[in-house]
């Protein structure tokens, strides 16, 4: 695959060098996704820690669901994201 860059307005092919650089750029990005995805799975885990923190004053009794759910989101990431939407992770849910 061909790729091209613009100079001055004009459509120009990569050179062999450029092209070398830019498969390597890419596999870079491709090898980092595991990365990636465990990142997102945290941020989201903690984004729903966060919203239940307030449980964990002194003043509040958390109850025995409350701590099994938070627990859970906790150990979630030992499960491994197979895409950027982590559609195979299981988020536990929420008691009410």
């Amino acid at each position: 695959m061909t790729r091209y860059k613009l100079v001055n307005n004009e459509r120009i092919a990569f050179t062999a060098e450029e092209e070398t650089a830019r498969d390597a750029e890419e596999q870079a990005w491709a090898d980092q996704a595991p990365n990636r995805r465990m990142a997102e799975l945290r941020s989201r885990r903690d984004a729903l820690l966060v919203e239940t923190d307030y449980m964990g004053n002194s003043d509040v009794v958390m109850s025995e669901d409350w701590v099994t759910y938070r627990q859970a989101l906790r150990d979630i990431t030992s499960q491994t994201p197979s895409d950027d939407t982590l559609s195979n992770i299981t988020f536990p849910t929420k008691p009410t």
